[in-house]
């Protein structure tokens, strides 16, 4: 139980908790709870990707391009404000046409949030697309050289 048997009429039994283990753990639980409780308030910050080495070639007259500005509002091959009801409608019926390539571009603005970005997706996806493709920018540091700074030369 407690007690030894090789001391000279003594009796060691200890009748208190060692709680140098449970402080050990309190201190990494608290200072774990201190470094992410401001990392869950900040929040999840996800942003369109810039492209690097990208080639410079304009979207085919084929090809089917989702587009939602800053405000929220979609367009449809460049074309809108599209009411997101019609939307669905038009894209299933674009889509009911093809076999085989159910591809569309996905342009958004990079300060949109990421609920209306996966509201795209999921109306993309109840029309009949199987493949999302998104459109990037190119970095303005990378080595390719956008029409804008070749025009500048």
């Amino acid at each position: 139980m407690g007690m030894s048997a090789g001391s000279a009429g003594r009796s060691s039994v200890k009748a208190e908790p060692n709680v140098i283990p449970m402080i050990d753990i309190m201190l990494v639980l608290l200072i774990i709870f201190m470094i992410v409780t401001p990392l869950i308030a900040a929040g999840f910050k996800a942003t369109m990707p810039k492209g690097k080495n990208l080639d410079s070639r304009p979207e085919g007259e084929n090809e089917i391009i989702l587009g939602v500005d800053a405000g929220g509002q979609y367009f449809l091959n460049g074309k809108g404000p599209v009411d997101p009801g019609v939307l669905e409608e038009q894209l299933k019926a674009m889509y009911a046409a093809r076999t085989e390539d159910k591809i569309v571009y996905f342009k958004a603005d990079n300060q949109l949030k990421y609920a209306k970005v996966q509201e795209a997706v999921e109306t993309a996806r109840r029309s009949g697309v199987r493949v999302m493709a998104a459109i990037t920018e190119p970095t303005k540091s990378g080595l390719f050289q956008t029409d804008d700074k070749k025009e500048k030369k």
